[in-house]
């Protein structure tokens, strides 16, 4: 198998190629004047492994253009970030289904596809393939161990994601919670965890992605209040939009920890190793 990637996955398709003896394929990717993007790839061979995070317009089109690129090829498709995943329902009248719009798109001319914490699993019924979720949660769980976490408390940042702390906790036998809103009036809410005290406690937050970080820099400032010993957090997929980063800093989060899933200075686990198994075992 060859690996070949977009401007988006460069890291993180190395370290496929690299930990599984693969043959990263080189590929060139330039502009017409007119904006139109161009890539140049290099020899395929019969079966590829393409990568490519959907972040955004580019880089759907770079993706489109490099699985048109390997056609005549096996096509495996990793998508370590499924940008438009959670536009999965229409609200009103006249909204896209963009998470089928996308898995529609990136079907065609594959033979199956991997996506890695897609926020809700249904959304891969809308590939015309067959697909797969693979879940960082035990990589992530791994790497707090690694760092000297010792007997932390894994926290969800509400009830929907407590299952991936859970699976983040149960590595290591750490105890886990989620957090509950309590509202105490119109503009006030407080935030604690639901069973669990974090008095005296290394906390770390973890999710499947931080986007504007506004609600963990809230409980970070509130668990600190509380009496928690220190604040981190931790997720698969680092978006930071709107400098998310620097504010969950200047909110008092000690550490922010993401994957290569979306490639950033912070991103100090990878998703390679959990593709690789799926791939093998598919």
């Amino acid at each position: 198998m060859k690996v070949i990637s977009t401007e988006y996955s460069q890291i993180l398709a190395s370290r496929l190629a690299g930990a599984n003896g693969w043959d990263l394929v080189d590929v060139r990717f330039s502009r017409f004047p007119d904006g139109e993007q161009y890539l140049k790839a290099g020899q395929v061979g019969n079966e590829v492994l393409v990568v490519g995070s959907v972040t955004d317009s580019d880089a759907i089109i770079q993706l489109i253009l490099l699985i048109d690129a390997c056609q005549g090829a096996d096509i495996t498709l990793a998508l370590p970030y499924m940008g438009y995943a959670r536009q999965d329902k229409q609200f009103s009248a006249g909204e896209p289904l963009s998470a089928r719009a996308i898995a529609g798109i990136l079907s065609r001319g594959v033979s199956k596809v991997f996506v890695v914490n897609v926020h809700d699993p249904a959304v891969l019924r809308f590939f015309d393939i067959p697909a797969h979720s693979l879940s960082l949660a035990p990589e992530i769980g791994t790497f707090l161990k690694e760092t000297g976490c010792k007997e932390p408390l894994i926290l969800a940042p509400d009830a929907g994601a407590a299952r991936f702390a859970s699976a983040v906790a149960g590595v290591n036998g750490w105890d886990f919670d989620h957090l509950e809103k309590t509202r105490l009036s119109s503009e006030e809410v407080s935030m604690a965890p639901k069973n669990l005290c974090a008095e005296g406690r290394d906390v770390v937050i973890v999710d499947d992605i931080i986007s504007t970080g506004g609600t963990l820099a809230t409980a970070s400032r509130l668990l600190y209040g509380q009496g928690a010993r220190n604040v981190s957090a931790a997720c698969v997929h680092g978006v930071f939009a709107g400098g998310a980063y620097s504010h969950l800093i200047s909110s008092g989060v000690r550490q922010v920890y993401c994957s290569d899933t979306i490639e950033r200075g912070c991103s100090l686990y990878s998703a390679a190793g959990i593709i690789s198994d799926g791939i093998t075992r598919c």
